[in-house]
C-alpha cells in the first residue's frame, strides 16, 4: 500500500478545533456523494476552515474530521444555509445514526517518528 500525504489535512500548530462527524449510511445514498463533495467545496470557501480528513468503510460507516481556526467558524459553518440544507437531507435521507463531537486539539503529534518517549 502506499502512502498518499494528501490524505492529511495540512494542521498548524495546535491550539484548533476538530468536528468529528461519524456516521452510519441508510440505504438510501442516491445523491450523498454529490451533496458531499459540495459541502467540503463549501467548506473550504470559509473563513476559519483549516482542513478535513474523511474515511467511509464497507459497512457504510464514515468518519469525517473538519478543523477550524475557533468556535465562532464552527458556528459560522454550522449556520451556513446550503450546509443547513445538506444537514437536513442527511436526517432525512441518508444517515441512519450519525454522532457528532465538537473538541478542542491543544497537542498533535506527527510519525511515524512521532515524539521523544
Amino acid at each position: 500500500m502506499s502512502f498518499d500525504e494528501t490524505r492529511f489535512a495540512p494542521l498548524p500548530e495546535p491550539p484548533y478545533y476538530a468536528v468529528i462527524f461519524t456516521n452510519q449510511l441508510s440505504s438510501t445514498v442516491q445523491g450523498y456523494e454529490q451533496m458531499a463533495d459540495k459541502m467540503v467545496e463549501l467548506a473550504q470557501a470559509q473563513d476559519g476552515y483549516i482542513g478535513v480528513e474523511s474515511t467511509r468503510d464497507a459497512f457504510g460507516v464514515g468518519i469525517t474530521v473538519s478543523y477550524w481556526r475557533d468556535e465562532a467558524a464552527i458556528s459560522a459553518w454550522k449556520a451556513d444555509m446550503d450546509h443547513l440544507m445538506a444537514q437536513k437531507l442527511g436526517q432525512t435521507r441518508w444517515y441512519a445514526q450519525y454522532h457528532l463531537r465538537v473538541a478542542k486539539v491543544e497537542r498533535a503529534y506527527s510519525g511515524p517518528e512521532g515524539r521523544a518517549l
